[in-house]
């Protein structure tokens, strides 16, 4: 059977009262609707959703990946912030780097990888936020993956993409890698050495194992003991620093959220490491505008600038802020966001976007959850990089992340490598309110994608009244170019366009100075998968959007 990525139909909202799940993959959403109707809350909803996403798109997310969520408690009327993410290893360090010829961190070698921070943010948020154990949340993952499932058509796609990284094979080019063993482990995602195709019936016993460990033993089955052994003696395999004991070392940690108002809508994203500052800054510049009433060039042109400014701040100071101080409250502050929209002009882009210094005064899948109650879980779960470093913990299904890549080499930069350090992330949940009330729970995953995805997503819900799936479906567009190393998007950098906007506007950007470069195709995942929860203050209805862009759906009750 042949698929395309051509978008014909048209997608309606999905209407519920007592419980929705939006994600990238149905099995998925299924997961986390058969935990509501089963009695559990949004957060027990979530975790199941997280781990069965880890079955279904295992080159994506799962138990050797991070997450971060945020939360919406209907009884304390607060949200609450969850970093789920991992640290570098007690010995990482950048002058071993600099001695084995790197002027750059390696992408995928056993140096990228950080500590999984996955299965410690399962369990603390059900701690926290839920009312299922592990063991009852995990069952429909266990379940898919022992007795196998078809793999969908984008999943499928980006699955054979990462055969040749799985593999270690000697033709995939990449300037830093060790090959390593002639069989790697990463064998345990492949059937017969390629990749599932879409249709395809896949299990993944040895994942299935690992699920069934943490049902019965919680999170020290991967902080302690055998994993923790083999996962550090795998990545040293391949040059990395992890011992047991930095696996035992790990924690989760929890915050208040970073805010900015729009309007009369408030959007709340995780504090750095994560780059939802990014977000938080160009909301804050958006706002000064009067978005609704602008023709739809001049919102793209001042959406674009805006968020060019948001990410010339974030590649400068998003970091561990446990170990570094930053002036966040200063970054984040309207009179800040002030300052910096003077420099925005209204009819040409800018040629050179650089950080400030305010003084004080980062391959993902996202899922949303609410119930009836009222309580909703914005969640996050990733790998980074397709199947993040390639490496496999054997005999685990385990595919483990490369998010230390992040970091840099410059030791005076907020976010060098150090020991026990957290990396930039790219991976953020996004959520509003207004009026004090729970207003929507989305994000868009994909990389730099994420805090621009969470601005139009803002943009059209609050400014633009429109609805949640139509929200989704609009044309979107992104900056190409903000992740060089220390700084922000190039001067006059490129911005992405995805087909659907009017020639005529593309032209008068195009006039003002922006660099578009049209996308199509399958090249559209490239703008992100989103979803979307929004809950009707007054019925309590709940409605939700799912990203075309994705395979996934919005499921309800």
């Amino acid at each position: 059977m042949n698929y395309d990525f051509v978008f014909r139909s048209r997608r309606s909202n999905l209407l519920a009262r007592n419980g929705l799940v939006a994600t990238s993959q149905p099995l998925a959403a299924q997961a986390g609707l058969t935990i509501l109707q089963a009695g559990g809350n949004a957060a027990d909803a979530a975790i199941a959703t997280a781990a069965a996403l880890n079955v279904v798109e295992p080159t994506s997310t799962g138990i050797g990946g991070d997450c971060f969520a945020l939360y919406w408690d209907a009884k304390t009327k607060r949200v609450t912030a969850l970093n789920g993410s991992g640290r570098s290893a007690a010995a990482a360090s950048i002058d071993e780097l600099r001695r084995l010829g790197y002027t750059r961190m390696p992408q995928y070698t056993g140096h990228s990888v950080s500590i999984p921070g996955t299965v410690a943010g399962w369990s603390d948020l059900l701690e926290r936020h839920g009312t299922m154990t592990l063991a009852e949340v995990l069952g429909p993952a266990i379940r898919l993956a022992e007795e196998g499932y078809p793999v969908t058509e984008w999943i499928g796609q980006s699955w054979a993409a990462q055969t040749a990284k799985l593999l270690r094979a000697p033709d995939w080019i990449s300037s830093d890698l060790d090959n390593g063993p002639e069989q790697p482990s990463g064998n345990e995602l492949l059937i017969d050495g390629r990749a599932p195709r879409a249709g395809q019936v896949m299990r993944l016993p040895t994942l299935g194992q690992t699920l069934r460990a943490i049902a019965a033993d919680g999170k020290k089955a991967i902080y302690t003991g055998e994993f923790a052994r083999k996962l550090s003696e795998h990545v040293q395999r391949y040059g990395g620093w992890i011992t047991p004991k930095d696996m035992a070392a790990h924690t989760s940690s929890w915050h208040d959220p970073i805010t900015a108002d729009f309007g009369d809508v408030r959007l709340y994203e995780c504090p750095p490491n994560g780059q939802g500052l990014a977000a938080i800054i160009a909301a804050n510049l958006a706002a000064g505008f009067d978005l609704a009433q602008m023709s739809s060039v001049d919102r793209l042109h001042t959406l674009v600038e805006c968020m060019r400014i948001g990410y010339a701040e974030a590649r400068q100071w998003v970091c561990d802020t446990h170990l570094v101080s930053i002036p966040l409250d200063a970054l984040t502050s309207r009179v800040y966001a002030d300052q910096r929209r003077q420099e925005i002009h209204r009819q040409r882009a800018a040629t050179s976007i650089s950080y400030g210094y305010p003084m004080a005064g980062s391959d993902t899948v996202y899922l949303t959850t609410a119930d009836g109650q009222g309580n909703a879980c914005s969640f996050i779960n990733s790998l980074y990089q397709g199947a993040g470093s390639g490496l496999v913990v054997p005999g685990s299904g385990v595919s483990l992340q490369n998010r230390a890549a992040l970091f840099v080499l410059a030791p005076d930069h907020p976010n060098c490598l150090a020991p026990n350090k957290r990396p930039y992330h790219t991976i953020i949940p996004a959520m509003t309110t207004r009026g004090g009330a729970l207003h929507a729970s989305f994000g868009v995953m994909g990389g730099y994608m994420q805090p621009q995805g969470h601005l139009q997503m803002l943009v059209n819900m609050a400014s633009l009244d429109i609805n949640p799936q139509q929200a989704l479906d609009m044309p979107r567009w992104a900056l190409s170019g903000p992740h060089t190393e220390l700084g922000a998007d190039e001067p006059g950098g490129q911005v992405l366009i995805e087909e659907g906007w009017e020639y005529d506007a593309l032209a008068e950007m195009a006039r003002r100075g922006h660099r578009l470069i049209p996308v199509n195709g399958s090249g559209r995942a490239g703008f992100g998968g989103g979803q979307i929860i929004m809950r009707d203050p007054e019925t309590g209805v709940l409605i939700g959007g799912s990203d075309p862009r994705k395979d996934g759906c919005a499921v309800g009750w």
